[in-house]
């Protein structure tokens, strides 16, 4: 058997054993739900222009900001670096 099918069975008998609860999962990441208003707002933006300078649309941000809707995972991800890196993003989202 090659290596790669030997790691993959050993990982498949490490999630077995987490499923049963005989095993801990080396690391859970929990991305926590931003507030999106208070993230615009700190970057006394309306919520079009939010939207455009990261490449959201409205509706989304509209519907996260009144709780109709939760950002996914990967948007609660974009939306903390926003909040806590928002020069980074937007010089990687910049076109040259």
């Amino acid at each position: 058997m090659s290596d790669f099918g030997k790691r993959l069975i050993e990982s498949a008998e490490q999630a077995l054993a987490i499923a049963k609860g005989e095993m801990e999962p080396a690391a859970i990441h929990v991305v926590e739900t931003p507030d999106v208003a208070v993230i615009r707002k700190r970057q006394k933006l309306s919520q079009g222009a939010f939207a455009q300078r990261y490449g959201l649309s409205v509706s989304a941000v509209r519907d996260w900001e009144q709780r109709r809707r939760n950002p996914d995972r990967a948007a609660a991800a974009y939306l903390t670096v926003i909040d806590r890196e928002p020069e980074a993003v937007i010089r990687a989202l910049a076109t040259s």
